[in-house]
């Protein structure tokens, strides 16, 4: 099982490539069969090649983004963060404040991740 520290670390590795905009990078993050839903409400993506699609949709959608994680919380070998993204869209910006949960293996890949938003937590600027 993943330690705390390790699980905080897996989470800075995250937001540095996500920051990074690799698509191929962040599905890299995640096991060969991850399910990750951003939003949770949504159908889960399943696998690295849906996960890789999903940053690749979001990265063509935008302009830039910077993504941050504050207040992480471990337990055995899930991992909750709040989150908040600030998305370029060309015209202009969207924020979203959220809270992730990930789920990680001994090797420090992501099993799943669920992210939980709704409309509520979104701004435009």
């Amino acid at each position: 099982m993943p330690t705390p520290d390790e699980l905080r670390a897996a989470v800075d590795r995250y937001v540095t490539t996500i920051n990074g905009r690799d698509a191929e990078a962040m599905a890299a993050l995640f096991t060969p069969d991850a399910i990750q839903a951003d939003p949770a409400s949504q159908p889960p993506n399943v696998g690295r090649e849906a996960i890789t699609a999903f940053f690749t949709n979001g990265i063509a959608a935008s302009q830039g983004w910077t993504f941050e994680a504050t207040d992480v919380h471990t337990c055995a070998s899930s991992v909750a963060f709040h989150f908040q993204i600030t998305v370029d869209l060309g015209e202009g910006s969207m924020v979203v404040n959220g809270l992730e949960v990930f789920e990680s293996n001994d090797d420090g890949l992501f099993t799943s991740a669920h992210a939980y938003w709704d409309d509520a937590d979104v701004t435009f600027a």
